[in-house]
């Protein structure tokens, strides 16, 4: 049996509740029934009557009425903390092509993809939870690095603070357009397939003329994240097609006589990666391949020069961390505590040791900074820590101490900050990507459509 979530587990408890009360609520007079029903209708008025429900309608009432609460808190969807990493098990998944990103904000929509939903409807628009983690290709990314109309998965929660959301808060029951907009996690296909262990399963390909279709399978388990099961998927000449270190096309494959000219090609259940896109038909789950890897040795290209693009940025922009603590010594001196944020390169964690010097620089939680080369503080690296167990989704496990000569605002407990280790080139990022206003703190949410 697998694992519930904590929701799955309060809906169990409710239901078992409520057949154990069953004989006792029946014993109550019906005309009591319906009068506590029309004033729990009343939610201010609970508090008030509640001695009076426990006294006449009896405690069978008052404890069915107490359950449905709970059943409807925990319906509800989850709000992190500031200042804490939320469980990922309260996290809400969905699928979506992305159709418009604000890569300096860190937040774009998505079209979802929703199970017999067959009508156009709204655009998810989201925003990157400052530990948020973006994977592409099976390696850390940005949201500049996707292409547009690439199929991605996420995981998402309430917004922290909706006064300060960066996207449109959502209050209407929409499928299409869901409250949960602030993602803990984003990922494309072969990066949620290489975290599972997985690969599609490449059964047939039928050629006709300039086109085709793969008819591929994915195992996936019935509730599981991701898109499952055999799906008949389109390619043409637009198709990249890798194998080993080789970025051929569909003519290249026909021309050497791996795939049909015309007419089809079973094959046994090749394992293949593939990366989808949008298909006009995309309201009932017909999807393109923009790109397909063939074998390992092609995706694991795919995924270093991935990885290397991502360390070039980090590097330059510097390693994102929450501030745990502050202790503050004499004339601005103090020791800042700070937890890194997860889903980076090990490589850039392994730069960050005990005794070597370093800046840290304030930043917003779209993980823009100010002038971090010029406002930034340097400092020494005076301790690094991993904590015990698996670290929760959003941070690194890694906490350390960097000792700065001055505090600077931007260093308090809970702020967001980026720091470098003294082997990182001390730059500034590029103008658009600085904070350099009031409302830059806080990107406005009227860049949506509502």
């Amino acid at each position: 049996m697998k694992q519930l979530t904590s929701t799955q587990r309060q809906q169990v408890k409710v239901l078992a509740a409520r057949r154990e009360l069953a004989g006792r609520i029946n014993q109550v007079p019906q005309a009591e029934i319906l009068r506590v029903s029309k004033l729990s209708l009343v939610m201010p008025l609970v508090s008030v009557t509640l001695h009076s429900l426990v006294l006449r309608a009896g405690m069978g009432i008052f404890v069915c009425l107490m359950l449905l609460a709970g059943e409807l808190r925990a319906q509800e969807s989850f709000r992190p903390e500031p200042g804490k990493f939320p469980p990922p098990e309260e996290a809400r998944s969905y699928r979506g092509e992305l159709v418009f990103v604000d890569h300096v904000n860190r937040r774009g929509s998505l079209r979802l993809h929703v199970d017999g939903h067959f009508h156009e409807g709204r655009l998810h628009h989201f925003a990157m939870l400052p530990y948020g983690i973006i994977r592409f290709r099976g390696a850390p990314a940005e949201l500049r690095d996707i292409p547009l109309g690439t199929v991605l998965y996420g995981r998402f929660y309430l917004p922290p603070d909706p006064e300060t959301s960066a996207v449109p808060n959502v209050n209407r029951k929409d499928v299409t357009a869901p409250p949960e907009n602030h993602a803990i996690l984003l990922e494309d296909g072969p990066s949620l397939c290489l975290r599972e262990g997985k690969a599609w399963k490449l059964k047939e390909v039928v050629i006709n003329g300039q086109e085709g279709q793969l008819v591929a399978s994915l195992y996936r388990a019935e509730g599981g994240e991701g898109l499952g099961g055999e799906h008949k998927l389109t390619i043409d000449g637009s198709t990249r097609i890798w194998r080993g270190r080789e970025l051929l096309g569909l003519d290249d494959l026909v021309a050497e006589g791996s795939w049909p000219g015309q007419g089809q090609k079973t094959f046994d259940d090749q394992a293949v990666y593939l990366s989808l896109t949008w298909h006009p038909r995309y309201l009932y789950q017909q999807f393109h391949v923009a790109d397909l890897w063939l074998d390992d040795a092609a995706m694991n290209v795919a995924t270093e020069r991935q990885r290397q693009r991502h360390i070039r940025h980090i590097r330059t922009r510097w390693m994102p961390a929450r501030v745990d603590s502050v202790e503050y010594g004499k004339f601005g001196h103090a020791n800042i505590r700070t937890t890194l944020f997860g889903g980076m390169d090990e490589s850039l964690y392994a730069d960050f040791k005990p005794g070597t010097g370093g800046k840290m620089a304030a930043a917003e939680n779209t993980l823009r900074t100010w002038w971090p080369d010029h406002d930034g503080m340097d400092g020494r690296i005076t301790s690094v820590d991993k904590i015990d167990g698996e670290p929760p989704l959003g941070s690194s496990g890694i906490q350390i101490q960097f000792e700065v000569p001055l505090i600077l605002e931007g260093f308090r407990p809970g702020r967001i900050v980026r720091i470098r280790p003294h082997n990182w080139p001390n730059v500034k990022p590029p103008i658009e990507e600085q904070v350099r206003s009031f409302e830059d703190r806080w990107p406005s949410p009227d860049l949506f459509q509502k």
